[in-house]
């Protein structure tokens, strides 16, 4: 199995013959490594209704079909929106696809659509490729990371943001990381945007220390192959 990291809070998860993106934000992404129509998902995972992760959703499962998955009100306004293949979990709900699934989980943050539809934001428990995969979402740090974790995993890879100002910091992020207690911690959501830039490479010091995760960090455009 392999995860691309696409910018900002976007990833690709592929086991070369199925292919899931997690929070398509690429139009208008100045970290972007790839175009929206350069991808063909078999499905699109969405965390929250914000911009910079709803992104290019509706262009691309209208084009490919591609089935989305997204809390029931954003479900809901991409119906209207004239996508199909849609699931409405809401918080706690898991979705069962062919490769593998989907649940919902909570997550510290606000969130409403470029449309203005409010929801409520979630975490990702994605299972693919007999692998664990926990996308935080955008979030602040709070104690039930660790339930969550505990109830889902063992967590393989955790998605985390790091870049502070609209998500926990990366000093906030350490501690996320020690309650989950992933095999692997990929940040994100850091230095996109002046207000969210950070020390990858510091968080990836201040995780090791603690001898609980290894912490890759991956530019724009690369693979992590488990």
């Amino acid at each position: 199995m392999q995860i691309r990291f696409l910018g900002h809070a976007a990833f690709e998860l592929t086991d070369g013959d199925t292919s899931a993106l997690i929070d398509p934000f690429l139009t208008g992404n100045p970290k972007a490594a790839v175009e929206a129509d350069e991808l063909s998902p078999d499905a699109i995972l969405l965390t929250h209704g914000h911009a910079d992760h709803y992104g290019d959703t509706v262009g691309i499962a209208k084009r490919t079909g591609a089935h989305v998955v997204a809390i029931v009100e954003i479900a809901n306004e991409l119906g209207e929106e004239g996508v199909g293949n849609l699931h409405d979990p809401n918080l706690g709900g898991t979705v069962e696809l062919p490769w593998g699934s989907a649940k919902l989980v909570p997550a510290w943050h606000t969130s409403t659509t470029p449309k203005g539809t409010v929801n409520t934001p979630a975490g990702l428990i994605v299972k693919f490729a007999d692998k664990t995969i926990y996308h935080l979402g955008d979030t602040c740090l709070f104690s039930d990371l660790e339930l969550i974790a505990k109830q889902n995993g063992p967590i393989d890879v955790a998605l985390m943001c790091i870049g502070g100002h609209y998500t926990m910091d990366r000093h906030d992020a350490v501690q996320a990381a020690r309650l989950i207690g992933a095999k692997q911690v990929i940040p994100c959501h850091y230095n996109t945007f002046p207000p969210i830039e950070t020390d990858a490479q510091a968080f990836k010091a201040d995780v090791q220390a603690q001898g609980v995760s290894e912490v890759i960090v991956l530019d724009p455009g690369e693979t992590h192959s488990l």
